[in-house]
């Protein structure tokens, strides 16, 4: 019940805060001569100003107590003052609470020194402004404010509201002005309307250009969630209805509107009659649209809600199909359609079909071309396609994946998954090259999660439901993705690309031989990180030299973390007890075998057998957790053997100003 009252007051207080900047728009574009003003269509919306304005700040009240129950679980904390404070002052949403009721409060006086003042555009045009602070600060409040608190962030999400407040808010002066004069010939009305639906269109263009920003920052790829999650569905809601409203305003403004113009024509065709209809139905589907979005402002983002069941046995998917024969040319015919059934809706406007003509023709052009394009891109989908992964994509995971690969696939997928394993030739089906083919970046972590568990229809590929257990699966599909990764990543040298991150190598716990410990995420936003997997004694050498160079390495804010390729005695040990840097001694092991998989470059691809691992190889990580660099001795002997090169490199990482987002814990 608290959640519904919660929903109400929310839509409520943004309605209203959406009418009062549109309307006062609206008469900000009402013409500017005094007599204009004193119509009784002005008056009768201006009286709705007080309650509306008044109905902000209360229903942000409503909110603040809908929430404190929430939080507490018991009606009675309302009673108790040090709750309210807490959370007022102590947490982000109590603050931004406190920002928009201050505004809103703003607000009302704007109102009540507009209702007591002679009118005037230049007021209206003020009011307007007051108007659009409110909903500026329950941006800060959005999804994507509560990842990143910056302008870029907010900007877009703010400027939706606000053109959304222009086009809808205007809507019920809209309606006014047209049962004020429905009965008589007014030209300076006409005007009005006509000059608000030549703003009414861009407005409604920046609200979908806004929209769309806003929606991929929040779905950050993950647009299958659009037709499987609550947050989906309710947005997929507000998009349809969005459509449905703008051939309601595509019609008012292209047929209707214009024959309002004509004092002949409106008795003849009822144009206001129906005028007033449309808009009415317009508005209330509008009201509904916001309901939508206040729910959708409340609901858990996609990047947060899990799809445990994919429902249906197909997907979309452009990498897996594009280069397959006939689908590019099968999709561009498709997408021809397309634009011709937008052109048709174009040519039934300037032709002025009737409205059915107008909906239908385009409509089946449309479908048309979906059918045509949309088939050639679908792939096979499982329950399991979207599934996330239960286990991050560790190093613990990974070497727990290179062992069980070992012991269960090796045979047929061969020991670097080239399909090459011993039984490749005696099987009914050519296997799959996990290694340079682009497996990975085709199918989901959910696709191999299901083959792995079930098998392949039609293959001799077996399930392991029965042998391996859940996390063991999972762990095999880390390491599939980081066999893959690995060799993308050839393109790695001694030398960043700048500004340029986009390999993201598995993370880790340590603890170090010094009783230092924590996680490679400790070191994101503070410091680039030198990894320095080595052998022992035939690394002696550079851990000397690092040892030697340590201080001018940490001037530039450079953590070193050294990893033991195995494991060390207690004598090795304590040959590194003075470096300055930890040897990492808990996890080392995982730590090696994993990063081995990241060796490969583009002059030593090393495919062939076993494939070898290097004795010594160095990784730079900028602050963000990305891998920039790497350098191996034994493929390239200049590289960092000189520690002024090695700094350079640092120094350039520490220059860069772009802000990446940290690595995803979990394969996608």
């Amino acid at each position: 019940m608290i959640e519904i009252i919660a929903a109400i007051a929310r839509w409520f207080q943004l309605a209203a805060n959406l009418i009062l900047l549109g309307s006062c728009v609206f008469l900000a574009i009402t013409s500017t001569g005094e007599r204009a003003y004193l119509e009784a269509w002005i008056e009768r919306l201006e009286r709705l100003f007080p309650w509306l304005a008044l109905s902000i700040p209360l229903g942000l009240l409503i909110i603040l107590i809908a929430t404190i129950v929430q939080v507490t679980g018991n009606i009675n904390s309302l009673e108790q003052q040090e709750i309210w404070l807490g959370i007022i002052r102590d947490t982000r949403a109590g603050q931004i609470w406190i920002w928009r009721t201050v505004l809103a409060i703003l607000l009302l006086f704007a109102v009540i020194y507009l209702r007591n003042t002679p009118k005037a555009r230049w007021r209206y045009i003020l009011c307007a402004v007051i108007a659009t602070l409110p909903l500026i600060a329950s941006s800060l409040a959005s999804h994507t404010a509560a990842e990143d608190l910056s302008v870029t962030a907010v900007m877009p999400y703010a400027l939706h509201l606000i053109f959304a407040g222009i086009w809808f808010g205007a809507l019920p002066a809209f309606l006014l002005l047209i049962y004020e004069n429905n009965k008589k010939e007014n030209s300076l009305a006409f005007e009005t309307l006509k000059r608000f639906s030549s703003i009414a269109l861009p407005v409604m263009l920046l609200i979908i250009l806004t929209g769309i920003i806003v929606g991929d920052r929040i779905f950050d790829d993950h647009y299958a969630a659009l037709v499987a999650t609550s947050y989906g569905w309710l947005l997929s809601a507000k998009i349809f209805l969005l459509s449905i409203i703008l051939l309601i305003a595509a019609r008012i403004r292209s047929y209707w509107l214009p024959l309002l113009t004509s004092s002949k024509q409106i008795a003849e065709q009822g144009s206001s009659k129906s005028i007033k209809k449309w808009v009415r139905i317009e508005f209330v589907l509008a009201l509904i649209l916001v309901f939508l979005a206040t729910l959708v402002t409340n609901t858990t983002p996609v990047k947060d809600a899990l799809i445990e069941n994919w429902p249906f046995p197909f997907r979309f998917s452009i990498d897996a199909t594009w280069n397959q024969p006939h689908v590019a040319t099968q999709v561009w015919i498709g997408v021809a359609i397309l634009v011709f059934a937008i052109a048709a809706i174009k040519l039934g406007h300037s032709r002025n079909w009737e409205l059915k003509r107008l909906i239908s023709i385009p409509a089946i052009l449309f479908i048309c071309g979906l059918a045509i394009a949309l088939p050639p891109l679908t792939i096979q989908a499982y329950p399991e396609t979207y599934r996330r992964p239960l286990v991050p994509f560790d190093a613990i995971s990974v070497a727990n994946g290179a062992a069980l690969y070992t012991e269960y696939c090796v045979e047929c997928h061969g020991h670097q998954g080239k399909g090459n394993g011993i039984k490749s030739r005696t099987l009914s089906t050519k296997l799959p090259d996990l290694l340079t083919e682009p497996h990975t970046a085709e199918h989901t972590p959910g696709d191999f999660y299901n083959w792995i568990t079930y098998g392949m229809a039609s293959t001799d590929m077996p399930g392991y439901a029965e042998k391996l257990s859940d996390e063991d699966r999972w762990d095999l599909v880390n390491f599939i993705h980081a066999l893959s990764r690995g060799y993308q990543a050839r393109i790695l040298t001694p030398e960043i690309i700048s500004n340029k991150a986009y390999v993201k190598p598995p993370v880790f716990s340590y603890s170090g031989h010094d009783e230092s410990g924590g996680a490679l995420q400790d070191f994101r936003e503070n410091k680039a990180v030198l990894l320095v997997i080595f052998s022992w004694p035939q690394s002696k050498d550079r851990i000397e030299q690092l040892k030697l160079a340590y201080d001018q390495l940490s001037k530039q804010n450079i953590a070193i973390l050294a990893v033991p390729s195995t494991d060390l005695t207690a004598d090795e040990l304590a040959q590194l007890a003075t470096l300055p840097f930890p040897v990492i001694t808990q996890g080392a092991a995982e730590i090696a075998g994993s990063y081995s998989l990241w060796r490969r470059t583009l002059s030593h691809p090393d495919i062939i057998g076993r494939g070898t691992n290097p004795e010594h190889m160095e990784f730079l990580l900028d602050r963000y957790g990305y891998l920039r660099a790497r350098w191996i001795p034994s493929i390239d002997q200049n590289g960092w053997s000189d520690i002024d090169r090695l700094s350079q490199q640092i120094s350039l990482l520490n220059r860069e100003k772009n802000k990446m987002p940290f690595p995803e814990d979990y394969v996608r």
